[in-house]
């Protein structure tokens, strides 16, 4: 575990609430992570590698006017996930949000698949979902109070070739996410998915960015702070009576 804290005012008649964002050193993580600190949200930014992305996301959610901290560890362990979240929960008291994002992309086709690109894709974004979100859910029970976004992909609803690895993951978090939230709801949690579509991103960097246009009704390729409010909404009492929702930020695409 790495962990660098920045000095932070939690007095209790100020007190922030406090956000987990996995894979927030760069891309849609980082964007949620500093919307999020515009309101006032102290947040945890995980990274599992880019420490140098992760501390600039950090520069960014104090320049938006809150306070957090870096925590390098890997969704994919589950046992070290449980004890980073025990430690969270003993230094700030509570979480109050869990937005799942970590995910990375093996794409190939299908019968040229090699075993571990499939494995390494599930490992991340579905099994990465439940090592973080059991954990945490068994925290947020006890407050009778928190929620769950989880970022999953235009490719869990459209088929995309070249991706069955990625569409199988995010359509499994998807479906995850909907039984938890009504497993859930009467305890005060909500959990909602997101899904972008083709988003300005390091994702996308080497895709064929003209073509990819046309496929767009709105004839342009997202930004990540686009998707970011729409999980900052989900995030706040605006969203109260949401759960259990699949919210899809692509452009129109169908």
């Amino acid at each position: 575990m790495n962990t660098e804290m920045v000095s932070k005012n939690m007095s209790d008649e100020n007190k922030q609430r406090i956000a987990i964002i996995t894979g927030a050193a760069k891309g849609i993580g980082r964007a949620i992570a500093v919307e999020l600190a515009k309101h006032n949200y102290y947040t945890v930014i995980n990274y599992l590698s880019d420490k140098n992305g992760a501390e600039e996301t950090l520069k960014q959610v104090i320049a938006a006017g809150s306070d957090g901290e870096i925590n390098g560890f890997d969704v994919r362990d589950g046992k070290e996930t449980e004890k980073i979240i025990d430690d969270i929960v003993d230094r700030l008291g509570q979480i109050d949000v869990l937005v799942n994002n970590a995910g990375i992309i093996k794409d190939g086709l299908f019968m040229m698949m090699e075993p571990e690109n499939w494995q390494a894709v599930v490992d991340t974004s579905l099994n990465g979902f439940y090592n973080m979100t059991r954990p945490v859910i068994e925290k947020m029970v006890r407050n009778r109070s928190g929620v769950v976004v989880s970022i999953s992909s235009a490719s869990s609803l459209l088929p995309n070739r070249g991706q069955a690895n990625y569409s199988a993951a995010k359509a499994g978090l998807n479906a995850a996410s909907r039984v938890v939230a009504s497993e859930v709801a009467r305890l005060g949690i909500r959990v909602n998915v997101v899904a972008p579509g083709l988003i300005e991103t390091d994702m996308i960097a080497d895709a064929p960015k003209d073509h990819i246009k046309t496929l767009i009704p709105m004839a342009r390729i997202g930004k990540p702070e686009e998707v970011a409010k729409v999980v900052r909404f989900l995030c706040s009492e605006d969203a109260s009576y949401m759960t259990g929702q699949i919210l899809s930020v692509n452009g129109g695409m169908c």
